[in-house]
């Protein structure tokens, strides 16, 4: 079994990737969890497994792996995944979730009284290794259930590893009864090693080095420019992610490591509000937002709905690559709100700069 620095330095040499200190010095602990990873699944499938069934063996430890946006953290994790010895998943943590909640509401109406265990031991007989990808808890229905969801596949021998834009310390920071959710955060430190990447580089940003990131008007040519970018940013893989917000869900059609792409009748067509975006905002590091209309009188709730998506990445500092009918100041300029209008075209200007979000 190569080692994943050798697999890192291949890569290197052959400039798929660009070598980064910081990268490599997480490999020799991703190596030891792999190396663990195989002891036990040999020892399961040897003798050792007659002894095994007695005594329940400890726990391979797994990795918290968190630092900024773009610093290689999901790269690694695919790495990682992708040369697992045992059966494991990569799925974004926000996805996963919302598996569990609906799971446990199957199982509520079916009548079990402790709802999650049949998802614990569902994943559990699926898998040795679970990596997740953008690690966050922003839902209080998440919040409550995600200590005994974890504390079950520990139980059970899963090993986690999971990357995350936050410490440990801060997640479902200022949330509703947070005290409640201390005890997980207690658990991650237990049960996994928590590692901070701290590369100076951010490799997302810079693929956008020198690339427009606001095109006008939307051509043929300008569509293919937008699927060029998604392709380098994401390797062209995507998938839905949906999130759930006070009961809500919230669809991004296309999402792979922190990279969303929609149009803008699928995110201010919807019926959504400023938690709907401002949940997005936190999901997503770059958004690849398509087909912005003119704005005016004859969609004046979507024009809203769009001012309001702006503000939660302006905010938040999101990433924006748009296409559009016009240029942000002559998209919306008669009718109500083309004055209240002029603070998004300035926004919108400003986080085409190259510096933005950094």
């Amino acid at each position: 079994m190569d080692s994943l620095r050798d697999i890192y330095a291949a890569k290197v040499a052959s400039g798929e990737l660009r070598g980064d200190a910081a990268q490599e010095a997480v490999l020799p602990l991703l190596d030891e969890v792999r190396a663990a990873l195989k002891a036990r699944a040999n020892a399961k499938s040897g003798l050792l497994s007659l002894i095994g069934g007695l005594k329940k063996p400890a726990p391979v430890r797994g990795v918290y792996l968190w630092g900024g946006v773009g610093r290689g953290k999901s790269m690694l994790m695919d790495l990682f995944h992708e040369n697992s010895p045992v059966a494991s998943r990569r799925v974004h943590f926000h996805a996963f979730m919302q598996e569990i909640q609906s799971d446990i509401h199957e199982a509520r109406k079916a009548g079990v009284s402790d709802a999650i265990q049949p998802s614990i031991a569902k994943v559990a007989s699926d898998v040795r290794l679970l990596c997740f990808d953008e690690m966050q808890i922003t839902d209080i229905a998440d919040a409550m259930i995600v200590g005994r969801l974890f504390e079950g596949l520990f139980e059970r021998g899963v090993t986690v590893v999971a990357t995350s834009n936050r410490v440990p310390d801060d997640l479902y920071k200022d949330g509703l009864n947070r005290q409640l959710f201390m005890p997980f955060i207690a658990l991650i430190k237990e049960r996994m090693e928590v590692y901070h990447l701290h590369s100076p580089v951010d490799y997302r940003q810079g693929r956008l080095t020198g690339t427009p990131v606001y095109f006008q008007p939307v051509t043929d040519s300008v569509r293919v420019s937008i699927g060029d970018i998604w392709r380098d940013l994401t390797g062209g893989s995507g998938e839905k992610l949906t999130l759930k917000v006070k009961g809500r869900d919230v669809e991004l059609p296309q999402f792979h490591n922190g990279v969303a792409r929609a149009t803008f009748w699928d995110l201010c067509g919807q019926m959504y509000g400023p938690a709907d975006y401002l949940a997005i905002a936190d999901a997503v590091k770059l958004l690849i937002l398509e087909d912005i209309p003119r704005l005016g009188r004859n969609n004046f709730n979507e024009a809203k709905r769009f001012v309001t998506l702006i503000d939660a990445l302006y905010e938040a500092k999101v990433r924006l690559v748009a296409s559009a009918v016009d240029e942000p100041e002559r998209l919306y300029v008669e009718g109500a709100g083309a004055f209240e209008f002029e603070r998004t075209a300035s926004r919108l200007r400003e986080m085409q700069d190259a510096d933005w979000g950094v």
